[in-house]
């Protein structure tokens, strides 16, 4: 049995939950000057609703900086203490958990290493059965929606209420300029599937890299997402791990306040009617759309059983490349871009060879 998240967004009565929920704090706990500093500077600047720290770091390859563990949660339980503001870290067991809720941790963090695994996210879900925290789901490293929505639905059997998703990137063969592949089509795949969990965006493991935070926030607020968790460290410089995409706290307050917001979180006064109507012509065009590629695909079919009872090749180059020059001059005429519509031709002229292949090797 499935369980609705609908019914279970954040609420943690601690942290305001106006849109955008903005989550900041260093990678790591290293020191109580350092978290003291980093959350004092950061409240000074007015623009954040939680503190956040790794407690426990999990590292690829061993002997790298680890994390600092209970002292660490010390730390976070002043900053805490001295500013007001809910804290929040990472769990990967039901030991960490045990101790991160001894602490007054308010939200707890589910990371991408843990997620992939059922076995350790069930024991963490058993373990908060019957508690009130809050808790938030980093997505899987690899690309698994499914696995993302598993995690959270073994929290939601548990009777955790208070739940969100964190969109980090994807570990992917494909090189670009982010140390993730922010793959956005996923955490739009999985709001449209559960319109009222809250996700939130996490720029800084998305870029890898403090020149591109700004950019990937945009792009998070862009797609109304819920809020961003940012890494901020009072000295990135001499950071102990991830220093390369740790803002200061002065550089994420001019980041923050330099991001449009205002685009895109409607107000009360702007005409729903309007956006309505613009969304029901999507709706309609959209089913149009669906249709013809639907039509399309079952020519692809019948093309592939004619192609093997007459011992056709599959690829006709001289063919492809005519049809899809012409269908990007076409679409240049009509003001869409040539990449967009060589992506698009890309997509469905590959799933009409697969048909076609699969017709011809016997499989359907």
């Amino acid at each position: 049995m499935n369980i609705d998240l609908n019914n279970t967004p954040l609420q943690n009565s601690s942290v305001d939950l106006k849109m955008p929920l903005l989550i900041a704090g260093p990678c790591s706990a290293e020191s109580y000057e350092q978290m003291i500093d980093t959350a004092r500077q950061l409240q000074k600047f007015g623009r954040v609703d939680c503190f956040r720290s790794g407690i426990w770091k999990p590292r690829t390859r061993p002997g790298a900086f680890e994390g600092m563990g209970e002292k660490g949660l010390e730390w976070l339980k002043a900053v805490k203490q001295e500013t007001g503001l809910p804290i929040a870290c990472e769990v990967a067991n039901p030991q960490h958990v045990e101790l991160a809720l001894k602490y007054g941790v308010d939200v707890l963090w589910i990371g991408a290493r843990t997620t992939v695994n059922p076995f350790y996210v069930q024991d963490i879900a058993d373990c908060l059965s019957g508690t009130d925290v809050s808790i938030m789901v980093k997505n899987p490293v690899n690309p698994d929606l499914q696995l993302w929505i598993g995690a959270l639905e073994r929290f939601s059997r548990a009777g955790i209420t208070k739940l969100a998703a964190i969109h980090r990137g994807f570990t992917t063969s494909e090189h670009n300029i982010f140390r993730n592949d922010p793959m956005w089509n996923i955490p739009i795949e999985l709001r449209s599937q559960f319109p009222n969990l809250p996700i939130i965006c996490d720029p800084s493991h998305i870029a890898g890299n403090r020149e591109l935070i700004s950019m990937v926030s945009q792009k998070a607020i862009d797609l109304d997402m819920y809020g961003l968790m940012i890494e901020v460290h009072n000295s990135p410089c001499c950071a102990m791990s991830d220093a390369q995409q740790q803002l200061t706290p002065n550089d994420y307050a001019k980041m923050i306040e330099s991001l449009r917001f205002s685009d895109i979180i409607p107000k009360e006064e702007i005409s729903k009617n309007t956006l309505d109507k613009y969304r029901r012509e999507i709706d309609i065009l959209d089913d149009i759309l669906i249709d013809h590629i639907a039509k399309r695909m079952k020519i692809a079919k019948e093309i592939g059983n004619y192609k093997k009872d007459n011992n056709i090749k599959i690829l006709q180059m001289n063919r492809w490349e005519e049809m899809l020059q012409n269908r990007v001059e076409i679409g240049e005429g009509l003001g869409v871009s040539s990449n967009f519509i060589r992506h698009f031709l890309e997509i469905i002229h590959q799933e009409s060879i697969d048909i076609q292949t699969s017709i011809i090797n016997n499989e359907k």
